[in-house]
C-alpha cells in the first residue's frame, strides 16, 4: 500500500464517526460499517472485515485508560472472552462460507441491516434498563471489580455477541452494555464501561486474525479509517466533558434506523423520509426542552 491509496474522504468520515462515538458512546461499528457500504460504496464483505480490523486497533486505546484507573472487572472480562472468542471465530467462519455464495453482498448487507435494528432496540432499551439498575442501586450497595460472576450466562452473552461481531462487525459495545446491565444492575457504571471496552479487545483481535485469513480486508480502508478515527475519538472524548451527547444520541439513532431500513432494501425515498421525520421530532424535543429550561430560569429569577 502507498500514500496514494489513502482515501482522505474516508478519513474524514472516520473522523466524524470517531467524534460521534467519543461524544455519545454509541457503538463505532454501528456507525462505520453502514457508512462504508452506503456512503463510500465499499463492498459489504470488505466493509465488515476492514471494520473488525480497524476496531481491533481502536478498542485498546480506551481499554488502557480504564486498566490504569483500575475500573476493569477481570473476572467478567475473562468469562466474556471465554464465550466471545469462540463466538467470533464461528461468526467469521459463517461469514467466510457466505463469501463463496453468488449473492454474498446482498446477504451480508441484510445481516448488517437486521443487526443494526437489534442494536438500536438495545440502545432504546438501555434507557429503561439503566433506570431499573438505578432503582436497584438505590436499595443496595454498588459493587465493583470484586463482584461475583454469573459464569454460564456471562459466557453465553459473550458467545452470542462474538458471533454477531464476526458476521457483521456490529454489536461489541451496544449489545454487551445493555445485557450486562440486566445481568449486573449493581455493577458500578465506571466498571461497566471499563469492562465493556476491555472485553472487546481479545474478541476483536481474534476476529481480526480470523478475518485476515478468511475475510475480505482492504488495508487501504483500514488505514484511511484509522487516520480519522483515532483523533476523532480523542476529540469526541474531550468534548464530552462539556456536552453529554444526550440529544445527539437520539438524533444518531434516527439516522441509524433509516440506514438499517435502507440496507434491508427499502427505497431511498422511504428511508430519507424516516430520517427527516425522525430528525424533525428530535429537533422539536430539543426546542421544547430549551423553552422549558428558559421558563424555569425566568421563574427562579422572578422569585
Amino acid at each position: 500500500m502507498s500514500f496514494g491509496d489513502i482515501d482522505f474522504a474516508l478519513s474524514l468520515g472516520g473522523l466524524i464517526a470517531g467524534i460521534m462515538v467519543g461524544l455519545t458512546g454509541m457503538g463505532g461499528a454501528a456507525l462505520v460499517t453502514p457508512m462504508l457500504v452506503l456512503v463510500f460504496g465499499i463492498n459489504p464483505a470488505a466493509a465488515v472485515s476492514s471494520d473488525v480490523v480497524a476496531s481491533a486497533f481502536m478498542k485498546p486505546v480506551g481499554a488502557i485508560v480504564h486498566i490504569r484507573t483500575k475500573t476493569v472487572h477481570w473476572g467478567l472480562v475473562g468469562w466474556l472472552s471465554a464465550g466471545s472468542i469462540p463466538g467470533v471465530l464461528l461468526g467469521t467462519l459463517i461469514f467466510a462460507k457466505v463469501l463463496t455464495s453468488d449473492d454474498a453482498s446482498n446477504t451480508i448487507r441484510t445481516w448488517i441491516g437486521w443487526v443494526l435494528i437489534i442494536a438500536l432496540a438495545a440502545m432504546v432499551a438501555k434507557n429503561f434498563v439503566s433506570a431499573r439498575a438505578k432503582r436497584i442501586r438505590g436499595e443496595q450497595p454498588m459493587q465493583g471489580t470484586d463482584m461475583p460472576v454469573k459464569v454460564v450466562r456471562t459466557m453465553m452473552l459473550g458467545f452470542f455477541v462474538g458471533a454477531i461481531v464476526g458476521m457483521t462487525s456490529v454489536g461489541s459495545g451496544s449489545l454487551i452494555v445493555t445485557i450486562m446491565l440486566l445481568l449486573y444492575p449493581l455493577l458500578r457504571p465506571s466498571v461497566l464501561v471499563g469492562t465493556d471496552l476491555t472485553q472487546a479487545v481479545p474478541m476483536l483481535i481474534a476476529g481480526a486474525i480470523a478475518h485476515a485469513g478468511f475475510g475480505d480486508i482492504s488495508i487501504a480502508v483500514v488505514v484511511s479509517l484509522l487516520i480519522g478515527q483515532i483523533p476523532g475519538i480523542y476529540m469526541g472524548a474531550k468534548l464530552s466533558s462539556r456536552y453529554d451527547g444526550h440529544r445527539l444520541r437520539w438524533l444518531l439513532m434516527v439516522v441509524l434506523a433509516a440506514t438499517a431500513i435502507k440496507l434491508l432494501g427499502a427505497p431511498a425515498l422511504l428511508s430519507g423520509a424516516i430520517a427527516l421525520i425522525g430528525a424533525a421530532i428530535v429537533i422539536v424535543m430539543i426546542l421544547r426542552e430549551r423553552a422549558a429550561a428558559k421558563k424555569a430560569a425566568v421563574e427562579v429569577v422572578s422569585v
